[in-house]
């Protein structure tokens, strides 16, 4: 009689496993996970890290040859903080989080000292780590000087951008526009998170682009919400093509303005989420050239 049941897969050491999902729900709840090998081609079990869209996920192993097991683990508690999952302020507990990850607490200890320098946790000496709250102060201070350097890439950019990235990124602000049309905040947000990381890496200058990504990183705790207000995101969008086309016709001053104007509009923005009465302007409004 042939076996119905194909040879069981060689076991897989612990310190390099990671739990894969399953087609069968009800079978995999009576399989052990650290007793079976990752299937070819299965994702991580460690939710929400996102490998890259529309590319089928690598196995197991190869995700830990090109990320780290801290690296993933980061990753996956930087999405459960933006998400809300954990909330501003809830402390971080290492050995719960490491039970629900599948890992053990030394890459959520890792990955704990890569959030603080990113930061998104605060860790404080005898109390623990937290997840960090940005005072809506700190967050003006941040969107102000973000205005600054992003009027400086769309100056940049309008005197230097080729064909081909031109592009690139109106193709970016049509994945905005089609999740703007699906009122689908979490694609828009990621979208407009690539889009101004894409512009401030075409403007060449590898120590602006650090600063920059850490002052977004910061603001990704109040971000999202401001996204989530009825209306704002076609607005957004007509700011990202906008500041593209001013981009293309090779118009710095206009481009510059441009990025300045949506930046300080999303922080108004953050202020309306928070019910808050909106920051005063900056500087007096200009014509646009």
């Amino acid at each position: 009689m042939h076996n119905r049941f194909p040879p069981a897969a060689p076991a897989v050491p612990p310190a390099t496993m990671l739990k894969t999902p399953t087609p069968n729900r009800a079978r995999a709840r009576h399989r052990p996970p650290p007793q079976t090998a990752p299937a070819a081609g299965a994702a991580p079990a460690i939710r929400g890290t996102v490998l890259q869209r529309n590319e089928p996920a690598p196995g197991t192993i190869a995700v830990l040859q090109a990320n780290s097991l801290p690296m993933l683990v980061q990753q996956e508690i930087e999405r459960m903080i933006l998400a809300g999952e954990l909330p501003a302020g809830s402390k971080l507990n290492e050995a719960p989080l490491a039970r629900s990850l599948g890992v053990s607490r030394g890459p959520v200890r890792e990955a704990f000292r890569a959030l603080e320098e990113s930061g998104l946790v605060r860790l404080t000496k005898n109390r623990g780590v937290f997840v960090r709250q940005l005072a809506v102060e700190e967050a003006d201070a941040i969107y102000e000087l973000r205005a600054v350097l992003d009027e400086f890439v769309g100056r940049r950019l309008a005197k230097r951008l080729d064909p081909d990235a031109l592009r690139e990124l109106r193709g970016r602000v049509e994945r905005m526009e089609k999740a703007a049309a699906r009122n689908d905040v979490d694609d828009y947000h990621a979208a407009n998170l690539d889009f101004h990381d894409r512009l401030v890496e075409l403007a060449g200058n590898a120590k602006l682009l650090e600063v920059y990504r850490r002052l977004v990183n910061e603001l990704q705790l109040c971000r999202h919400a401001a996204l989530a207000q009825g209306g704002v995101l076609p607005v957004s969008t007509r700011e990202h093509r906008d500041i593209v086309d001013r981009i293309a016709a090779g118009k710095p001053a206009a481009a510059g303005r441009a990025l300045f104007d949506h930046v300080m509009g999303s922080r108004e923005r953050m202020h309306r989420s928070l019910a808050l009465p909106a920051a005063p302007p900056e500087r007096p409004a200009r014509k646009k050239p």
